[in-house]
């Protein structure tokens, strides 16, 4: 299988030039190493992988000896696996000026996060890498869109295929694992439950101390069924036969291994009675569409939870597009008390973008009423619109837009 570029290329190198040490973490199997093997070929660098037992051992007992036998520049893969490491490349660091020296990857956890931080301080420059989103699977890994007018839109159309709905729940029913790419049904069930079963379990049990992996799986499974939903802790905690507060502990490893996010509610100031709860989404929907049971694109796509999986879809390609792109966006949604809804904000260069996510080809125009409950924000309204099934953009107002799924 030919190498599909990413999108987090174009960062991961300009923070290689800038950092002496940089690590991406992601969920396992997401295609860390293939990114990294790909950008340091041909260039002389060191790869070394700390899934070798014996190379791990030496990291572990000797370090500095690693390091001579194993000279940067470098790439460490699964450095997790050796925290030892960590306090001899800050040694190396304060050595030298050279910038990306250590090219360092590692499956997220906490425990990665805080050993990297605590003695890398200053040295080092940390990114995320999710599974593959629908742009890199279609050879657009450069294409991050920043501008939701309809102008813009209309320009990126003229580069894509029509939206269709089957094409949109295929992504969705498959997800963005490299190593699924071009299988059947059967290899893609047996994939996930080896997934599940290796790395999810182990890194629950090995990271995070998790004893009971029966009801942790039960929780994992009834965050699918909870997606795109405001979270509830004890109704999560109830599916999966433990208490809410080890349900709300549950989910923040989750999160902490890259399989969930939640997406906070907007919040200033200026607006009142406002819900405070986030909701739950998946980071790919192939593995929520799994662990919900559902077993091809079509039962998914005619099935009853199939709004809730293209607004987990949609909400996770734009938390792609956030990551990735130059600028600083925050995504939030928006709920007050009156049960009054936008499904996705996207805060961006001081503005607001609000969106709608709907299923239909043809939705009512009527439901970016809501967005007007923004203005009392303070912060100046930019071009949203309603992200569906429409075949092309389409103008609602001066301002929103239909835009089709397939331009995000």
């Amino acid at each position: 299988m030919s190498y599909i570029h990413r999108s987090l290329e174009r960062k991961f190198l300009k923070m290689s030039s800038a950092f002496k040490v940089v690590m991406v973490t992601g969920a396992r199997q997401v295609g860390k190493s293939t990114m990294l093997q790909y950008l340091a070929q041909d260039s002389g660098r060191t790869y070394v992988s700390l899934d070798d037992a014996d190379i791990r051992d030496l990291a572990e007992s000797d370090p500095k000896l690693f390091f001579q036998m194993y000279q940067p520049p470098i790439l460490i893969d699964e450095v997790q696996k050796a925290p030892a490491l960590f306090e001899q490349i800050k040694i190396l660091c304060d050595k030298s000026d050279e910038r990306g020296r250590f090219w360092l990857t590692g499956s997220q956890s906490k425990k990665l996060m805080k050993q990297a931080g605590d003695s890398l301080a200053g040295r080092i420059g940390i990114l995320k890498l999710f599974s593959l989103s629908a742009k890199e699977l279609a050879g657009r890994s450069d294409d991050t869109p920043e501008d939701y007018t309809l102008s813009s839109l209309l320009l990126r159309s003229q580069n894509n295929p029509e939206n269709n709905i089957q094409d949109v729940y295929t992504r969705i029913w498959e997800g963005g694992m490299p190593d699924m790419i071009s299988m059947d049904a059967e290899l893609r069930r047996e994939y996930w439950n080896s997934y599940i079963d290796t790395y999810l379990m182990r890194d629950a049990v090995d990271d995070n101390g998790i004893q009971d992996t029966e009801r942790f799986r039960k929780l994992l499974r009834a965050c699918a069924a909870f997606t795109g939903e405001l979270i509830n802790y004890n109704d999560l905690g109830s599916a999966a036969g433990v208490s809410g507060a080890t349900a709300k502990e549950w989910v923040r490893i989750l999160q902490s291994m890259g399989i969930v996010f939640l997406l906070e509610p907007y919040f200033n100031n200026e607006l009142k009675r406002m819900i405070k709860t986030p909701k739950l989404y998946f980071c790919d929907t192939g593995l929520c569409a799994f662990l919900s049971s559902w077993t091809s694109r079509d039962v998914l796509m005619n099935g009853a939870a199939s709004g809730h999986f293209l607004e987990n879809y949609v909400v996770s390609e734009m938390l792609r597009n956030a990551y990735y792109g130059e600028k600083k966006v925050n995504l939030n949604f928006y709920r007050d008390t009156n049960q009054k809804e936008i499904d996705l904000i996207v805060e961006m260069d001081g503005q607001l973008h609000p969106f709608e996510i709907k299923r239909a080809a043809s939705p009512d125009k009527k439901v970016i009423k809501t967005f007007s409950l923004l203005g009392k924000s303070g912060k100046d309204i930019g071009a949203g619109g309603i992200i569906c099934m429409a075949e092309k953009p389409f103008p609602i107002d001066e301002m929103n837009s239909l835009i089709p799924v397939n331009l995000l």
